[in-house]
């Protein structure tokens, strides 16, 4: 070899090692963060023994939540602030007009009467909802594992 030098080859392949780090971060971002986003109004779900809904990564659900006092929280908008009954229904006419294939989920607390849950599915079947499913917590029977 000439001058003392060897003759380095290039290399043709692409090192993905430092990319799958780094996207392994984000994700455990992502999962930290995520639960914190979507936490609002507090409400003591019931339990039941469901199965859960597998969720459609496509379309966000809409989610109108009852409080202990039966005050109306819709995830659309300002989520934090309790709404009265016809403004909830316009947003949630708005939501299923723009696009009509949206879940639509009621999140009430167990404390809520019966009257209260009925009343708000039926203010989401009158402003479009074809479907309306209820959240709740899973079941907690004596041989089973409490989960947090």
């Amino acid at each position: 070899m000439a001058g003392g030098r060897a003759k380095r080859r290039l290399m043709g392949e692409i090192n993905v090692v430092p990319y799958i780090d780094v996207m392994l971060v984000l994700l455990i971002i992502f999962m930290v963060t995520a639960p914190l986003l979507t936490q609002g109004v507090e409400v003591d779900l019931p339990k039941a023994d469901a199965e859960p809904i597998v969720p459609d990564q496509q379309n966000e659900p809409l989610v109108l939540s009852v409080d202990r006092e039966g005050n109306l929280f819709l995830n659309v908008g300002d989520g934090e602030e309790p709404i009265d009954a016809q403004t909830a229904a316009a947003r949630t006419a708005a939501v299923l007009r723009r696009s009509p294939d949206t879940p639509v989920l009621v999140r009430a607390d167990e404390a809520v009467p019966h009257g209260v849950v009925v009343r708000a599915m039926v203010l989401l079947q009158k402003s479009g909802a074809g479907k309306i499913g209820i959240m709740t917590d899973p079941a907690e029977f004596p041989g089973q594992p409490e989960e947090r």
